[in-house]
């Protein structure tokens, strides 16, 4: 989960425990609040109905009665009744003449004086109902009593239409504040995003990328701090680059010098002392290749070319004819299969040596047999693969085999410098591939190497018409 993420959740988190904080007790308080006042309002008309009643219960035919009852009926929305002293149905707006409604208990609490007021569900009108019952006074004595009678339905509406007010504002404050923390959380997160950009620039090689100061205090000493690391980086490889540069320069000819002389001596010297020399002289050689390989090693760091490519048949090849007699002489045959010519992204110098390392060690690990590099595409990357004859690895051994100066059990027995492995993962590492060695089924270690597949169309042989043809650089 980016960061950006878990702040907007965080901001969602803490402002829907605000809104449900404020809105359950004002939604509990507005529901309360029109309750009262339409029990208010209802014990008002009812109030009114019974002091307009208390003039006319004398009335024999109650046609006064009746008229005050459906005006009030209107006013309040329901339906109101009036009662004498002893139960009986006086007035109603619904049009009945008569009943007894002593057995209430709201109109038998009126007509004792007092006022009753409540919710009953009706299974006449199947509906709740709120009843307001007052008793109607005349002089001292009670006359009789007003009975309004409302449905609730349309105090539930206007409850629900007020909350769905209040719920719709907490929404849109809801949304408010989460479109303020996006923004916010952007404006945290977007100089993080930026300074990995620049991170993986220079974990691209590109030491000349720096990260822009930007945000808060804590985002620009992050900032600052990145960029002084990344000059010093910087300034630490380029150091090792002139090293490397000065080293082998001055190292490569004492070493040559030395060959020479160790050669020299040896067309001169007796046979005893040729034999010596010419031990001294495959030390040198030795040396001199392993003096190759701990500076290519020294060299990790450095950035490859974007656009290189190599046609890994082409390189295939090559590394054939170079290694052809020397596998004559171990009793080797040399084979190249590639049935396919692809571009690899890589130098050809690197993936020379690749193909020297690996072809060397096939040869030092299997005493005759066939030695066959393989070539091809699969699932968007190139692969390249020498396969030998000889007795595997031992269980365990696929990838300690890559460490420098590590020996597989078949390999202590061999003259070499137990870097080739290493050095071919690093080459692989530096051109975004990978390297792996497994026992093959029937016998003998397969070696590979898996390099990107290469964007720009490889050179024809008639560099003139490569130049000639569209697109073609």
């Amino acid at each position: 989960m980016s960061l950006r993420t878990r702040l907007l959740a965080a901001f969602a988190y803490v402002l829907v425990l605000v809104i449900v904080a404020l809105e359950v007790p004002l939604i509990l308080n507005v529901s309360r609040r029109v309750d009262a006042e339409v029990k208010a309002q209802a014990a008002a008309q009812a109030q009114l109905v019974a002091a307009s009643a208390a003039a006319e219960l004398e009335d024999e035919d109650g046609r006064r009665l009746g008229r005050i009852a459906r005006e009030a009926a209107r006013e309040s929305g329901g339906r109101v009744i009036v009662v004498g002293r002893d139960g009986r149905l006086v007035a109603d707006s619904a049009g009945l003449e008569s009943g007894s409604y002593r057995n209430r208990p709201e109109i038998a609490a009126a007509l004792d004086g007092r006022i009753a007021q409540g919710r009953r569900f009706s299974d006449t009108l199947g509906e709740s109902l709120l009843y307001t019952a007052v008793p109607v006074v005349i002089g001292s004595d009670i006359g009789g009593a007003v009975r309004v009678t409302q449905s609730v339905d349309a105090i539930d509406r206007r409850v629900r239409r007020d909350v769905s007010g209040l719920i719709g504002i907490g929404a849109i404050a809801l949304a408010l504040g989460l479109g303020f923390a996006w923004v916010l959380a952007g404006t945290l997160a977007r100089p993080l995003q930026r300074l990995a950009s620049a991170a993986r620039r220079v974990e691209a090689g590109d030491l000349e990328a720096r990260a822009e100061p930007e945000g808060s205090t804590e985002h620009r000493e992050v900032a600052h701090a990145f960029n002084d690391m990344t000059e010093r980086l910087g300034q630490v490889l380029e150091a090792q680059r002139q090293f490397v540069a000065n080293a082998s320069h001055q190292l490569r000819t004492p070493l040559t010098g030395l060959r020479l002389r160790l050669e020299s001596a040896s067309l001169k010297a007796g046979p005893e002392l040729a034999d010596e020399l010419e031990a001294a002289e495959r030390e040198v050689e030795r040396l001199a290749r392993l003096l190759t390989a701990l500076l290519t090693l020294a060299r990790e760091g450095d950035r490859p070319t974007v656009h290189a490519s190599v046609s890994v048949r082409e390189a295939a090849e090559q590394a054939r004819e170079r290694w052809l007699d020397r596998a004559g002489r171990s009793g080797h045959r040399l084979l190249v299969d590639c049935r396919d010519d692809v571009a690899a992204r890589a130098s050809d110098e690197d993936l020379a040596i690749v193909l020297d390392n690996l072809i060397e060690n096939a040869l030092h690990y299997s005493d005759d047999g066939a030695v066959t590099v393989e070539c091809g595409r699969d699932a968007g990357e190139v692969y390249v693969a020498v396969l030998d004859e000889g007795p595997g690895l031992e269980p365990g051994e696929e990838q300690g085999v890559f460490d420098r100066f590590a020996r597989g059990s078949g390999g202590r027995r061999s003259p070499g410098t137990g870097l080739g492995l290493a050095l071919v993962a690093t080459l692989a590492r530096r051109w975004g591939g990978s390297a792996r060695i497994v026992n093959r089924p029937d016998g003998g270690a397969r070696a590979e190497v898996r390099l990107p597949l290469a964007t720009r169309p490889l050179q024809s042989p008639n560099r003139d018409l490569d130049e000639a043809l569209p697109g073609r650089v």
